[in-house]
């Protein structure tokens, strides 16, 4: 095969005439394909995504929301939550090919019953301030801007003791776990797991730079299962008085596991960023689809031709390998979470900062 034969191969399939189209159909009895028919779309020059890029609008998805509060229990639903449908992905249960969000509701006085599960979850508090989640034996009361880690095969409830409704954002790897053909999933016998650790004993033990003596790291999830925004906020305002700002994404930080200094989830990476006024990035691309919400300010995303405007307590998609760019109207404080740990262990991760060359690939 000559180099313009192979590179026509991955363009479009080979002309179809009236014999190979029966030798297709034969074939087919026994379970078989021809490669050259389906290669270019197998093997693509740059990733392909059907997901899209979306905005949801806290104040247009909010009352969805409080009226699933009247629709069914949280006991009932036993996770009562919204799920974020990508639009290119209708009926997927996917915000990304390889993520699911959702923004579960408590309210006041309510338990989500006990569990667990293979899937890896995160949450990442958008409303209300007093509700909890417990984690093997601890509980932590959570805030806005907090980000909650639930590990793989935890047991894991939450409860709302305070006298307002609490919405937060559910991360999970479920498309990953369903993918590789790997769930699993138990109830636990009572509504609450029982505790045995005292609050903020996870942070307090390795969240100061310090870990127990002969402590040694059993899993690849961070230690520490609540990162509260105040002292996340705090560190992004201390850079800020060096003012080195990236060109793409302002100032942003990667919350680690303190154990490893690696993603803070084996699977999901998940990061905060902070824009200043009149900020107008430089256009960004990566491979892994990433996943926004707002904790402060006002601003945009664009990607492409299309313009995400964003405030306070939105949330929006950018799919794998979109170039876009943010925009600043006023201080703005973005969360964001990705599957990038799982694409930097496989060596497929790669990303491109406006017309520079590609970087990830070997020896680039």
């Amino acid at each position: 095969m000559t180099k313009q034969e192979a590179g026509s191969a991955l363009e479009s399939a080979p002309e179809r005439t009236p014999e190979r189209t029966a030798y297709y159909k034969r074939m087919e009895g026994s379970n078989l394909a021809p490669l050259w028919e389906v290669l270019h779309g197998l093997v693509t020059k740059e990733p392909v995504s059907r997901a899209q890029p979306n905005l949801w609008k806290y104040d247009e998805v909010r009352p969805f929301v409080m009226e699933a509060g009247e629709m069914i229990t949280a006991a009932e639903a036993e996770r009562r939550v919204i799920i974020l449908e990508n639009p290119g992905l209708k009926g997927e249960s996917k915000i990304t090919q390889s993520l699911y969000a959702g923004l579960q509701l408590i309210l006041p006085g309510e338990v989500a019953p006990a569990h667990r599960h293979a899937a890896s979850a995160l949450r990442f508090i958008i409303e209300g301030d007093g509700a909890f989640t417990a984690v093997d034996g601890e509980k932590t009361i959570m805030k806005e801007g907090d980000f909650v880690i639930t590990p793989s095969w935890t047991w894991h409830d939450h409860g709302n003791d305070s006298n307002q409704p609490m919405v937060w954002m559910d991360g999970l790897d479920v498309p990953i776990v369903n993918l590789l053909e790997t769930s699993f999933a138990e109830n636990y016998e009572d509504e609450i797991f029982p505790l045995d650790r005292p609050d903020g004993d996870s942070l307090a033990r390795y969240g100061a730079g310090v870990v127990p003596l002969g402590y040694v790291n059993k899993s690849e999830t961070s230690p520490i299962f609540n990162y509260p925004y105040e002292r996340t906020r705090g560190a992004l305002e201390k850079m800020r008085e060096l003012e080195e700002w990236d060109t793409c994404h302002g100032l942003k930080v990667q919350y680690v596991n303190p154990a490893s200094g690696d993603f803070a989830m084996p699977t999901i990476a998940t990061f905060m960023q902070l824009l200043p006024k009149g900020f107008r990035g430089t256009p960004y691309c990566s491979t892994d689809g990433t996943v926004y919400s707002v904790v402060e300010g006002r601003g945009r995303t664009v990607v492409g031709v299309q313009s995400l405007e964003w405030g306070k307590r939105d949330i929006f998609v950018i799919p794998s390998w979109s170039h876009h760019y943010h925009e600043a109207d006023e201080d703005a404080v973005l969360f964001s979470f990705s599957d990038r740990p799982v694409q930097q262990k496989l060596g497929l991760w790669r990303e491109q900062r406006g017309n520079d060359p590609i970087v990830g690939f070997p020896g680039a």
